[in-house]
């Protein structure tokens, strides 16, 4: 697979992507919204919404989650995709839906004042409070 080509999918194939170009290297997110979405952290790569192109969309809903953002997920088997913000010029792919090899690593975790109380902050990994 070409370098500049990454797929994904969710779990039951209902909702399939590809990205054609670079992708942000990982966040973890401890904010709420993304450990009740995912039911732990949320850990996110990004693209440049014009490099993601939908293959399979039978099962794609999105949910307004806030008043600035809204998730895409597959309505067949549950799985989270993506969040897009109204402003932003990127959508976040969850990680966990990427093929492999991605060639992503872990390069900060935001949110860290509204980590749960079930789990430690991994310290390795460079921390924004909001």
């Amino acid at each position: 697979m070409p370098t500049d080509l990454h797929t994904g999918s969710c779990l039951c194939g209902a909702v399939r992507y590809e990205v054609r170009g670079p992708l942000r290297d990982v966040l973890l997110c401890h904010c709420g919204m993304c450990r009740k979405t995912h039911g732990h952290i949320g850990a996110y790569s990004a693209a440049p919404r014009e490099a993601l192109s939908i293959v399979e969309d039978r099962g794609l809903a999105w949910h307004r989650s806030s008043n600035v953002a809204q998730r895409g997920f597959c309505r067949e088997c549950g799985a989270t995709l993506f969040w897009q913000g109204d402003d932003r010029p990127m959508t976040s792919i969850a990680a966990g839906t990427l093929d492999a090899p991605t060639g992503l690593k872990t390069v900060l975790q935001i949110y860290v004042n509204h980590a749960g109380d079930y789990y430690e902050i991994d310290e390795r990994i460079p921390q924004r409070a909001d």
